[in-house]
């Protein structure tokens, strides 16, 4: 089978999936799925890791697999393929048919529906980073997919969307940088029908937060490695089963740990924030959590930890230009429908630039992003792009935010529109660190 048979067997699947949705309206259960939604009762207090599955290898790999890169066409090209087209396609129909009616009520219960995160893990997006040898989609790496997916999620809801792709982001991990033992173990059930809640964690609940200077501490004990320190705004974390976890390890330097929630001494505590407040994010507890050797992944290998970090402010920027170009298709309706002085406000000149810049400045975000993500497919060097792209998503995508407020002058302020809440998500992007991961 070709990798365009492939992948169209993936996006078929994906329009299987939606196709069947339909049923939840012809139905009239609608209403009952969205009052799924539940209200987060944790409020500050630490619950226990999730007693969810045992990881354990039904069968041992003889080495582990790794996705190659892609091959080289000689010609210079950012535009997606047939197939990244259509997965782009099908997702955005996702996001605006499923993600975005839902978007408000899981915002104000800082949850998303239980419901539609299983909806959404039956589209395959954890099998994405997988290579096919182990049950995944693709035999190349598939960064500029995993961009392209996750900004057509985010233009349907970012805390919905970092909510439903932060399993994939552990996935993509192991596929990167697991050894075999850590393959057998734990990648089997991101490519089965029940996908486990996981996340990335590497951010720090303190200001002016360097991913390089983690305050995390990683000890080696015997044969394994003795975790302690605190992990701030980790999505889904309360129902998490797995997480790779950033550390300092001692006389080396950051690393990467997998972590299981069920161990003694891993706690939760939620932490809901101004925005992407549908991801359910939490507080990562660890207090000397003792793990096995097998926990190290990718052998503490400095630059795996920067690719992890350069990866996962890419997975930020994807969302941070899907969020844009929400505002973007939200205010150019709005200010030609919008009259005053007997025309639209669109005719004023300061409203016209107004939206001129932000298609303009959403493109170069776009691109960057693009580019970042074109090359860490290709095996090249792709942090001084992956900076650039994340500093213009983080400046302009605020601005795209705050400029969309303004337009809808005071229905800007308002939950009744969404602008609102995409412009607290908006700022998500120079905040978090891990989380996400393409």
């Amino acid at each position: 089978m070709s990798v365009a048979d492939r992948g169209m067997g993936l996006g078929f699947k994906a329009l299987n999936s939606l196709a069947g949705l339909e049923l939840v309206d012809r139905l009239g259960l609608r209403k009952p799925a969205e009052r799924l939604l539940y209200q987060a009762s944790r409020n500050g207090a630490r619950a226990a890791g999730t007693a969810g599955r045992t990881f354990s290898a039904a069968a041992r790999l003889g080495r582990p697999a790794r996705l190659s890169t892609a091959a080289s066409s000689g010609v210079f090209s950012l535009l997606p393929d047939d197939e990244q087209r259509m997965l782009r396609d099908t997702f955005k129909e996702f996001g605006r048919e499923q993600l975005r009616p839902v978007a408000q009520a899981a915002d104000a219960a800082c949850e998303a529906p239980e419901a539609l995160v299983r909806q959404a893990a039956e589209l395959g997006l954890t099998m994405l980073g997988v290579p096919e040898e182990l049950g995944g989609a693709v035999t190349e790496r598939s960064t500029v997919t995993a961009v392209l997916v996750a900004e057509a999620l985010a233009h349907g809801d970012m805390g919905l969307a970092t909510a439903i792709l932060a399993p994939a982001g552990v996935s993509s991990a192991l596929a990167l940088w697991g050894d075999a033992d850590q393959q057998s173990a734990y990648l089997p059930p991101f490519v089965g029908d029940d996908v486990p809640a996981a996340a990335l964690a590497i951010l720090e609940p303190r200001p002016l937060f360097d991913p390089f200077a983690l305050q995390t501490t990683a000890r080696r004990d015997g044969g394994g490695f003795v975790l302690s320190g605190v992990k701030a705004l980790v999505p889904t974390a309360a129902r998490a089963e797995l997480f790779v976890v950033a550390a300092q390890l001692e006389g080396q330097g950051p690393a990467l740990f997998v972590v299981e929630s069920a161990v003694k001494g891993v706690f939760t505590e939620a932490e809901p924030a101004m925005g992407i407040r549908a991801a359910a994010t939490a507080r990562l507890v660890l207090e000397d959590v003792e793990l096995p050797g097998l926990a190290l992944l990718g052998d503490a290998d400095p630059a795996v930890y920067a690719e992890c970090v350069h990866r996962s402010r890419l997975a930020w920027c994807a969302l941070a230009v899907g969020t844009a170009q929400a505002v973007l298709d939200h205010v150019i309706p709005y200010v030609n429908e919008r009259r005053a002085f007997g025309e639209p406000i669109s005719h004023r000149q300061a409203v016209a630039f107004a939206v001129s810049d932000i298609a303009i400045e959403l493109e170069g975000m776009r691109l960057t992003t693009w580019r970042a993500a074109s090359l860490a497919d290709q095996g090249k060097p792709f942090a001084y792009e992956a900076a650039i792209a994340r500093r213009l998503c983080v400046t302009k995508g605020v601005d795209i935010g705050s400029q969309g407020v303004q337009l809808l002058g005071g229905h800007g302020y308002v939950k009744e529109y969404p602008v609102e809440r995409w412009f607290r998500d908006l700022r998500a992007t120079g905040v978090m660190e891990g989380g996400l991961l393409v």
